[in-house]
């Protein structure tokens, strides 16, 4: 039998991932450091650049939980520093008005987190509408457009109205995203100041809010809440790899022994190409990008490329809201 391999039109499949850090960035990181488990890498983008993204500023946080107040403090003190710092990149003055806009779907939990988040905003603007506000209070203001399955408007559309009538001096955008691995799901924010395209975590994008359209900075937060079922598989494949290999190191040479509580993916061991062609066949002869690609070619015909997230996302995604919420509310007013 022979079996014919070719080159993948990708054109017909999304691969996308909206995380800048996931889409070959390493030569364009200016700066990263690390505090305990949380990381942060600054992105600085000129024109015309390889990765077919908007010029600006674009800042990672990764970390690995936020469900215990100890873990929750210390990434809500990473990310009110790296809010300040996106607000100096972008030139907000401590005076200029602000409109915190929470994108997405409050009836689907993993599109949520803009409805979540704005929940959690100290909102002042109607109080500078009555009268004197002690100037430690910035003039916020929030808006939830929904999605236009809900209303039937677009969600650009509310948003111009909104900010022809309110004028606002910057726009903070909350939003989901996706996420082209399952590590990063739920544990990574973006902060940029490229703006949005509402509707980007689902693929579904409805028109650009930039500083280029409105005319006005546009930052833009976002985590992934979602990852579709070819990620799942591919990262699978690729931890199915490092588990054989650690055990090839550290147990039976021929035999794969139980080991639950082993954390192997640490590990620096990996599979010979010979090896990983003895364990996946003709699959394992191909290099990371043609699995995935595969892998794309084998699901999105059939529909079965499924958008996935986690069995907790109900609580993750208040947790998120809340530890959003909180850091704007400390860089947006004095305390």
């Amino acid at each position: 039998m022979v079996i014919y391999m070719h080159v993948v039109d990708l054109g017909k499949y999304d691969l996308r991932s909206d995380l800048i850090i996931e889409n070959n960035s390493k030569d364009y990181v200016k700066e990263s450091y690390q505090e305990k488990d949380i990381k942060v890498d600054y992105i600085k983008l000129e024109k015309n650049n390889i990765l077919n993204k908007k010029q600006g500023d674009y800042i990672t946080i990764s970390f690995q939980d936020i469900t215990d107040i100890n873990n929750f403090q210390m990434v809500l003190k990473v990310l009110e520093k790296e809010l300040l710092r996106i607000f100096s990149l972008s030139n907000i003055k401590k005076e200029a008005k602000c409109l915190i806009i929470g994108l997405g779907n409050s009836k689907s939990t993993p599109d949520s987190l803009g409805y979540e988040t704005v929940k959690n905003i100290i909102v002042t603007r109607h109080l500078y509408e009555l009268g004197e506000v002690d100037k430690k209070y910035r003039n916020v203001s929030v808006l939830e457009p929904n999605v236009i399955g809900n209303t039937g408007i677009e969600s650009r559309d509310v948003i111009m109205g909104v900010i022809k009538e309110i004028t606002p001096d910057f726009i903070i955008a909350i939003d989901s995203l996706s996420a082209s691995n399952i590590e990063r799901i739920q544990k990574t924010i973006q902060i940029t100041n490229t703006g949005i395209q509402p509707g980007s975590g689902i693929g579904n994008n409805r028109g650009e809010l930039s500083i280029d359209t409105i005319k006005i900075p546009v930052i833009a937060i976002g985590v992934p809440t979602v990852v579709s079922s070819a990620v799942i598989v591919h990262d699978t494949i690729n931890y199915l790899i490092k588990k054989v290999s650690y055990h090839k190191k550290n147990f039976l040479k021929d035999k794969l022994t139980p080991s639950y509580n082993i954390n192997y993916l640490k590990a620096s061991e990996d599979l010979t190409i010979e090896e990983k062609k003895e364990l996946l066949g003709l699959v394992g002869g191909l290099n990371e990008e043609e699995i995935k690609e595969l892998i794309y070619e084998v699901l999105n015909p059939i529909g079965y490329n499924l958008i996935v997230s986690t069995k907790e996302i109900d609580f993750i995604i208040e947790k998120l809201g809340k530890l959003l919420g909180d850091g704007l509310n400390e860089v947006l007013h004095e305390k």
